[in-house]
């Protein structure tokens, strides 16, 4: 990629929240469930007078996730209509959000700088559409068991300036997401779903044009990259779409402005349809659906379930434990399963083990548990007390040895060890065996 071009990128992330129930009915939330319309209802289908509910676990769940990206909450939100006319949503409209979202104004930090969150909103997934030949005839077949899935999509600013930075972005709101426990975000199954909005900026040209102002007017078109299911063919689509554009922009001509699908076999983007602007959704308030107050109260039982902060639970384990937080981060999704690690590394302390080589062996040697730990480093358990026994009858043999210690020769501790090792016949935690000895000492 030359200079004369600069990526501009902004993302939206679409997650199916795993609530036990729809966004708008009663219906089970299992959009992968073995049989197609099994968990449908005339809410969900879309029925003549059929009326929605709002799930309030999904609403305070969209809230959580705004609150740990730092976002504002908007204490009155609405849901609205969006209008469009696909067979995979009955009704010709989504519920979704418009004007009005429950978030807005959060960030994501990455390795490249903070990538900010435009908006984060609450809305019902669509039906799956199943293309197959059916007696020699092409068809469309629907599956409305993921129609009413709860949906929270996150919106960035065109603060992405690269490939590597949009996977980058992804893996950390995916990582948030799963750390508070709100979506498995698996992607093979569609519960994670990654668009890019691309354009390229000619800076050569904008520099020259505006020599007096120092920030830069976007382009005027963008092209959206479409139902992204991996994050390396996110990273592959957008190269691919750089070059594309960057060929049209060096003809003289300007991309249309369209969503784009990505072909992972050929490692191509291809045309989906005309790119649509919010008029063409025609969006206006639900009716059917009050506008949503978010109480001082009830904001604040939501923040008292938050976890404590990703980034700050890695800062205290690296000072507290001398712990990596690329390694540690393997170990855990949840913030329930990270609470349990602690907890291991609280006996490793109270035992007087190394939490950095219990996490090592964790992520090298697949062990789980303190006691597969000792047993794979040989480490039999001798009780405090009887180690105190046999120290004392080395300290009183080696007299010299302790004088030596006693002097400033700290060194000789090591010999000391290595006495009571021998002495217990017995392979035993070199620091703690090392505190004990200077307990005596």
């Amino acid at each position: 990629m030359d200079k004369k071009y600069q990526p501009i990128i902004g993302m939206e992330t679409h997650v199916e929240l795993k609530t036990k129930s729809g966004m708008f009915c009663g219906c089970k939330n299992d959009p992968d469930a073995k049989k197609p319309n099994i968990h449908t209802c005339p809410v969900c289908l879309g029925l003549p007078g059929a009326l929605p509910v709002a799930n309030k676990k999904a609403i305070e769940w969209t809230i959580k996730l705004g609150l740990a990206l730092g976002c504002k909450i908007n204490k009155l939100s609405k849901f609205d209509r969006k209008h469009y006319f696909y067979p995979d949503l009955p009704k010709g409209y989504q519920i979704s959000q418009y004007d009005m979202p429950f978030c807005y104004q959060g960030k994501v930090e990455t390795s490249f700088g903070p990538v900010r969150i435009t908006r984060v909103h609450l809305e019902e997934d669509t039906g799956k559409l199943i293309h197959q030949n059916i007696n020699g005839h092409n068809v469309s077949l629907i599956d409305f068991n993921r129609s009413g899935v709860p949906l929270v999509e996150v919106v960035t600013e065109p603060d992405i300036f690269s490939s590597v930075q949009a996977k980058e972005y992804a893996k950390k709101l995916r990582q948030i997401i799963r750390y508070l426990d709100i979506s498995d975000c698996d992607m093979e199954k569609g519960g994670m779903r990654l668009e890019a909005n691309i354009s390229l900026l000619n800076v050569k040209s904008q520099m020259t044009n505006n020599k007096s102002n120092s920030k830069f007017k976007l382009p005027n078109y963008k092209v959206e990259l479409k139902n992204i299911n991996s994050f390396r063919f996110l990273e592959r689509g957008i190269e691919y779409e750089i070059e594309r554009q960057r060929e049209i922009l060096e003809s003289g001509k300007t991309p249309i402005q369209e969503t784009r699908g990505y072909n992972a076999e050929k490692n191509i983007t291809f045309t989906q349809r005309t790119k649509e602007e919010a008029a063409d959704y025609r969006y206006f308030p639900d009716p059917d659906l009050p506008p949503i107050n978010i109480s001082e109260k009830w904001l604040n039982e939501i923040k008292s379930t938050l976890p404590e902060p990703f980034d700050g639970l890695f800062k205290r384990w690296q000072e507290k434990y001398n712990l990596k937080p690329e390694l540690v981060e393997l170990l855990f999704e949840t913030a329930e399963e990270s609470k349990k690690l602690e907890e291991l590394f609280k006996k490793c302390i109270k035992e007087k083990l190394s939490v950095e080589k219990f996490v090592n062996a964790m992520v090298h040697k697949k062990i789980k548990t303190i006691e597969e730990f000792k047993k794979m480093t040989n480490i039999d358990e001798v009780s405090d007390d009887d180690l105190k026994v046999i120290i004392e009858k080395i300290l009183k043999v080696n007299p010299k040895a302790v004088a030596d210690y006693k002097a400033g020769k700290i060194n000789t501790i090591n010999f000391l060890v290595g006495m009571v090792m021998r002495e217990a016949k017995k392979k035993i935690e070199f620091q703690r065996l090392q505190d004990l000895i200077k307990s005596f000492l």
